[in-house]
């Protein structure tokens, strides 16, 4: 599976990842139903970090169930194009019509926690996301849309200031600035 090719070629970042890449490995080697949310334990997901052309803004989204700004991203469903996963999220969650993978390599891997919640009146156990993430570029004069279902609002904020909006620490400390620096070191 072309996936997984892909997760094996990655070259980690940091010591996250590397742990993390074994660890999205060996899932995907011994989890038939790694692609389905039915696997109530984990699932593989993907995220888009979204920057602009000047990357001086990145786009996030308020999320309901986080309570948080946060990336776009979600679930597989079936889909093992994780790039396509992710640029499909990016347009429902933000309406950004010009968003673009610059590559459709990975650009970060991460094991994301998930606490239980209610989605659609129904009872989600905690779980976790076998996350993979690409980048994506998309004009930042692009109109915005909420997407109503899971998303309050969708802003472009400076990189600091993204920072300072999401009340998620482990995402601001593990996540969001190793994908800032990554993408600032990015200039396609």
């Amino acid at each position: 599976m072309k996936i997984r090719q892909d997760i094996e070629k990655y070259s980690p970042c940091c010591e996250q990842e590397e742990r993390d890449k074994k660890l999205i490995l060996d899932f995907l080697d011994n989890n038939e139903d790694a692609f389905q949310r039915s696997n109530l334990i984990a699932h593989m997901t993907a995220s888009s970090w979204v920057v602009n052309p000047k990357r001086d803004k990145v786009l996030m989204v308020y999320h309901k169930i986080y309570d948080s700004w946060s990336w776009t991203g979600g679930h597989a469903d079936g889909d093992t194009d994780l790039a396509a996963v992710a640029l499909r999220e990016v347009r429902e969650e933000t309406g950004v019509k010009s968003a673009r993978l610059l590559s459709d390599e990975i650009f970060s891997l991460e094991i994301l926690t998930v606490d239980g919640h209610e989605k659609r009146g129904e009872y989600v156990p905690s779980h976790l996301h076998m996350n993979v993430t690409y980048l994506v570029e998309a004009d930042d004069s692009d109109s915005l849309s909420i997407c109503e279902e899971e998303n309050s609002d969708v802003q472009w904020f400076s990189p600091e200031a993204a920072l300072k909006a999401s009340t998620e620490p482990w995402f601001v400390e593990r996540i969001y600035k190793k994908l800032i620096e990554k993408s600032g070191d990015c200039h396609g």
